[in-house]
């Protein structure tokens, strides 16, 4: 067998429908929609999770919890993250944004405890966990919240 002999499968290539182009492609005219109704019309065709006048299944199913609109989002920066940094930095909002360890703000950063630290820093941001405090201080930094 040469390349020149290698050919698809009889019957797994198949021609696309081109609709719409004439009388005498087959598909002209109404272009395979028929004549009239909702189907046959621009934009025709029900709406998406229409159930032919049945009550739809997101109406059916009953409702649970709500959304508090009030609550607030922080972006969150984890104890391990900050080993980078040289010691007696001050890591404030802008640095870590320029270090790329947080993109949105949101309502303030928190700092989380997770992962170990060795080097002192003075960190300033919005809200901090406990175990994160203790594991700075004890490393010989401090935090400070905004």
């Amino acid at each position: 067998m040469k390349i020149h002999d290698l050919a698809p499968a009889e019957g797994s290539r198949k021609k696309r429908k081109r609709i719409g182009r004439g009388p005498g492609s087959g598909h002209g005219k109404t272009s395979c929609r028929g004549h009239k109704g909702q189907k046959a019309r621009s934009g025709g065709g029900p709406a998406p999770g229409f159930e032919g006048g049945q009550m739809p299944l997101h109406r059916r199913l009953p409702k649970r919890g709500f959304t508090n609109l009030f609550r607030s989002e922080y972006a969150t920066l984890n104890i391990k993250d900050l080993d980078r940094f040289e010691a007696n930095t001050t890591v404030d909002v802008d640095v870590l944004r320029q270090a790329g360890l947080v993109k949105k703000v949101k309502d303030g950063v928190k700092l989380l405890g997770e992962g170990e630290i060795k080097k002192p820093l003075v960190v300033k941001v919005h809200k901090a966990s406990i175990s994160a405090v203790q594991k700075i201080e004890a490393a010989g930094g401090k935090v400070e919240l905004l």
